[in-house]
């Protein structure tokens, strides 16, 4: 039973979906399905019940699951001891976009931490414009923030999906309402990112569409811009704001993803490490 094998099988449970799995992997799906069908024969039972929709784990799935689990946390580990005894004093720079008081991203430290304690961790936080942190530029090892962005030449593993809302002023009308579509926005003025900041990251955060409005750098200059005037923007759920601001729900706004991610072909087993610490940190 060879730990790549294990990996697979691992993707596969966690997606409980084959193509969803593969991508993830970076690999096609039919040689995915090969290594779990060998896998499944090696172990003499099924691991996954099958269904046009995706799958499911049998009882057996979820015992090697939690088994798989561990045995690769422990590989991990052993890698990274050993490589840390080879290399001597370790550092991991981290970029990091938005809210750090996160609970993921707190648990995320604290694992991070116990497993690597003799790392020195770099905190590199980044405003609004740069949705890589610095990646890119190479001032950071990896990055934790949110999709969506241009993504060539990068690895980006998906960690949560978080509802979006619109933020209002606590007295404005619109903020009374249980719910929004973007179409009632659009008379409003938006706070903008400047000109060189990501095509793709500008568009989803302003709803799809060209817009107008004061630009911004950083959250409070977002709040500051509502809060002084009356302009809207976009927010996933799960932040407290002061009493001055209201959050409604927008029914038609696609989730915003919390990702981790770092250069393609970087093989650094601290990026490694980090990226499946905070898989872990993120699914609880």
């Amino acid at each position: 039973m060879e730990l790549r094998t294990l990996r697979y099988f691992v993707a596969v449970a966690e997606e409980l979906h084959f193509g969803r799995a593969a991508t993830r992997l970076h690999m096609s799906q039919p040689p995915l399905s090969r290594a779990i069908k060998q896998l499944e024969a090696d172990i003499g039972a099924l691991l996954f019940a099958r269904s046009p929709t995706g799958v499911t784990l049998t009882p057996v799935g979820m015992v090697l699951l939690d088994e798989a689990r561990a045995l690769l946390d422990h590989a991990d580990h052993v890698r990274i001891r050993v490589s840390d005894a080879a290399v001597g004093a370790a550092t991991i720079t981290v970029g990091i976009l938005g809210d750090g008081t996160d609970p993921g991203a707190a648990r995320l430290a604290a694992a991070y931490r116990r497993n690597h304690p003799g790392i020195d961790i770099r905190i590199r936080d980044t405003d609004l414009t740069d949705p890589t942190c610095g990646l890119r530029a190479g001032l950071v090892d990896v990055a934790l923030t949110r999709a969506p962005f241009d993504e060539t030449a990068l690895t980006v593993r998906a960690l949560r999906s978080d509802p979006v809302g619109v933020v209002l002023r606590a007295d404005d009308p619109l903020a009374r309402r249980d719910q929004l579509r973007l179409a009632e926005l659009s008379d409003r003025r938006w706070f903008q990112f400047p000109q060189d900041t990501d095509p793709i990251w500008q568009s989803y955060w302003n709803g799809g569409r060209p817009r107008e409005g004061p630009m911004v750098r950083a959250v409070q200059e977002c709040l500051q811009a509502v809060l002084w005037n009356g302009t809207v923007g976009l927010a996933p759920f799960g932040h407290d704001l002061p009493a001055e601001f209201a959050v409604v729900p927008l029914i038609d706004m696609v989730p915003s993803r919390v990702v981790a991610v770092w250069n393609e072909g970087d093989t650094n087993p601290l990026i490694r490490s980090f990226v499946e610490i905070a898989t872990a940190a993120y699914r609880h």
